[in-house]
């Protein structure tokens, strides 16, 4: 690897420390299962009993991204960059990562993302669109960011189609790819495998990751074996704290790394702490591998559509399941939950002609 190169001059082994990286997401995609009603006092609280355990990478921004606030994913109680600002005050050895959808988020979110404390830039695309990400990894690197690059619903996609987007994400300055298990749907080889196929197509210039959902009960599993196909960083949430049933627990994934030999840097008692004392109140209910949340990963369904699918529901008096099943069959992806209206009025006609 070429590390003359500005593009990938970071693309190297973060730490000699450590085998991993663990970036907790409870402040992002926990922000789903609380519909994107954090305060500010809620921030420093997590990221003040996280940062105490030593966790290196702490992920705050509405659940969709820097300017996902709207009708179609849910407003926020706070001002996303008044709790970015408030995470990097509070933070004293972890660093603030953000998310950014493009064609969500724009440049001035990012760079005021940036200004707020933040030091980490995640764009997320679908799997097979890596190439509207071109400009935003340009200017993320431009200002100084380190850049990761999220290929979600990774699912959907073979090996090799995923290989080739990240490469174009890598060429464009991305500093590591991600695997993005959004439905979690992937069960063991088949995240090995996905992995793997990074690891060989980016050969050292950028790393490669894997965000893991807990739906069918596999995250931490799923996790070390991403880990042992070549994985660098991984994501989980404290207490699962995240859309569907929640994401890869990241004091179990410490808990059980530590048993492996994988060195975390985390404190295993300390996140075990954050988890039932910190995090664990501030939840509206815990995040539940229940029938709804396992049809997400049976049906392949984008984890964030449970509460809106929910939603619907009970207003259309539907099955939940029914709902998510039939997203699951279209291949719907982030940004079309609208489409979850319209199978649910489909559902309830049905429902009302069988009963005719």
């Amino acid at each position: 690897m070429d590390t003359t190169n500005p593009i990938n001059a970071n693309a190297r082994a973060f730490s000699a420390d450590l085998d991993i990286r663990i970036t907790d997401s409870s402040l992002r995609d926990g922000s789903h299962h609380k519909r994107h009603q954090f305060t500010r006092e809620d921030i420093v609280s997590v990221v003040g009993a996280l940062d105490g355990a030593g966790v290196p990478v702490i992920e705050v921004t509405h659940g969709d991204g820097l300017g996902g606030g709207s009708f179609n994913y849910g407003f926020g109680r706070t001002n996303e960059q008044e709790l970015i600002k408030a995470a990097a005050e509070t933070a004293k050895n972890a660093k603030i990562a953000f998310l950014s959808l493009p064609g969500v988020g724009i440049k001035d979110d990012i760079l005021a993302a940036r200004d707020n404390g933040g030091q980490i830039c995640r764009i997320a695309t679908h799997c097979t669109e890596a190439d509207v990400s071109i400009q935003h990894f340009g200017y993320a690197r431009e200002i100084g960011l380190e850049t990761v690059g999220f290929l979600m619903m990774s699912h959907t996609q073979p090996p090799e189609v995923l290989a080739k987007q990240a490469r174009i994400m890598a060429d464009a300055g991305c500093q590591c790819v991600y695997i993005v298990d959004s439905a979690g749907a992937l069960v063991m080889e088949q995240v090995s495998d996905r992995v793997s196929a990074l690891v060989a197509e980016l050969s050292g210039d950028a790393q490669v990751g894997f965000h893991g959902h807990e739906n069918l009960d596999v995250g931490v599993g799923n996790s070390i074996m991403a880990i042992r196909a070549g994985a660098q960083q991984i994501d989980g949430s404290t207490r699962r704290f995240g859309a569907g049933a929640g994401n890869t627990p990241v004091e179990a994934l410490v808990g059980v790394c530590d048993k492996l030999g994988i060195t975390t840097g985390v404190d295993f008692f300390k996140m075990a702490d954050a988890a039932e004392d910190v995090v664990a109140p501030m939840m509206p209910s815990e995040c539940l591998v229940n029938r709804d949340a396992m049809m997400l990963g049976y049906a392949g369904c984008y984890s964030s559509f449970l509460k809106h699918a929910q939603q619907h529901a009970r207003r259309y008096e539907v099955k939940t399941a029914d709902i998510l099943l039939r997203a699951g069959e279209r291949g719907l992806i982030g940004g079309q939950e609208d489409q979850l209206i319209d199978i649910a009025l489909e559902l309830q006609r049905e429902g009302r002609l069988e009963s005719a």
